[in-house]
Parts: C-alpha cells; structure tokens; sequence
C-alpha cells in the first residue's frame, strides 16, 4: 500500500532522515519506534507531503506521491493526524469535523461520516456545539482522530496520539485504533507507550538517529534487547 524506499530529508542544510525504507500493506498497523529527536515525525510529514524528500521515492498504492502537494496526498487516501491536534481553537467541535471533509469525493456523504465519528467517540456528539479550545486534552485529541476520519482515509498517518493523556484516555486511544484496523483501515503510527504500541500492532520499525535500524514483527520486537532496555527500561 505504502512504499518508502531510501527516502533522505533535510531541514534546510540539515539532514534528518538517511535512506529510510519502510512499507505498510493493506490493513496493517505499522508502529515507527524511537527516541525523540530520531526523526520519527519528519518521516510522517516526508510521506503526506508536508516536506519534500531530498531523495529517495514513496508511492501509495504503486502511483509516486513524493512529488505532489500535502491535499492531493489527501485525495487518493492518506490522512495525517499531526502531534499536538492542530485544531481550529474557535471554532465547534462540529466544525472541526467538518474541515476533514472538504474532499469533493466525500463532501456528499459529510453527514454519513459524521454519524460514524460520533458512534467512535459519543462525547463529540454531546460536545459538537462547544469550542474546540474549551475541551480537555483526551476530548481534543479525539476531535484529530475524528477530523482525520472524516477524508475516508484507506491509511492512517498517527503521531503520538496518547501524548500528554491520562491513562484510562490512552487505553481508549488504543481500542480506537484496534477498532479501526479492524475496519480495514490501514496505520502509520508513532507512539510513546511501545509496550502497548507493539501489542496491537503487525509490525514494527526502529528509527534512530535518522536510520532504520531494526525491523520485523512487532511480538518478535517485544523480546528484543535493543527494545527491551532503550524504551522498556528491562
């Protein structure tokens, strides 16, 4: 579904990234593990289109999309749910909703896909009318997840979705994203909790330092010593 392949990326004369290569097939999750600072973020943003590779290639679904611009990335079925939630602070929870559907291809069905964000995460339905920046953390952090459906993603492009929540919000974090590979939507996803990341993903990557240094399936990784004493202090 998705192929990176010896994808180099700079920040001005600043190398990030080195020759990284990875691959997400249809309805996997693929967790990308790493210390912050190990580029981890500026491969995400590499692959839907927010920085330009300074080599390398990436294709979704065989068509090249190093190339294009971040919304027709959108287009043929990428979305990105950045760190941090990026969302429009004045505006509603609804419509912030609504901002994820501005796609022609699903504008008409903007309602349909509403009723199934709402049926994800009910609270967003009670709290539609409010302010997104009257919301608290786990509350906005579902308003992403829920801005980032809206585009009928086939991949998922996930960015520390659990960051800076209590844990009974992480856990549904989680059951959320189980809930949507289950549905046949494929996820990038970049997580702090490599314990639980590992758990409910197909496979797993290890950035460091802008490299690939280890890959395979993610139970196999659990019993790794790398993973074991850098992220889960055995």
């Amino acid at each position: 579904m998705l192929e990176v392949e010896n994808v180099s990326t700079m920040y001005g004369r600043i190398q990030v990234l080195w020759d990284v290569s990875l691959a997400v097939r249809e309805g996997e999750t693929v967790a990308l593990v790493g210390a912050n600072g190990a580029g981890k973020t500026t491969l995400l943003e590499t692959v839907s289109g927010m920085l330009k590779p300074a080599s390398g290639r990436i294709a979704f679904r065989g068509k090249r999309i190093d190339g294009l611009p971040s919304h027709a990335i959108v287009e043929l079925g990428i979305s990105h749910i950045p760190e941090g939630r990026r969302l429009f602070p004045e505006m509603s929870v609804r419509e912030n909703l609504e901002m994820g559907a501005y796609l022609a291809r699903v504008w008409k069905d903007k309602q349909e896909i509403l009723d199934r964000v709402f049926q994800l995460f009910p609270i967003l339905h009670a709290r539609q009318g409010q302010l997104a920046r009257t919301l608290s953390g786990g509350e906005q952090q579902m308003v992403a997840m829920g801005r980032g459906l809206m585009s009928r993603p086939s991949l998922l492009v996930i960015d520390e979705p659990s960051s800076g929540l209590a844990p009974l919000v992480v856990d549904e974090m989680f059951r959320i994203i189980e809930t949507l590979r289950g549905e046949g939507i494929a996820i990038l996803l970049i997580e702090q909790n490599v314990q639980q990341t590992l758990e409910i993903a197909t496979r797993a990557y290890v950035l460091e330092n802008g490299r690939i240094t280890l890959e395979g399936a993610s139970r196999d990784l659990l019993h790794e010593d790398l993973i074991k004493k850098a992220y889960l202090g055995l």
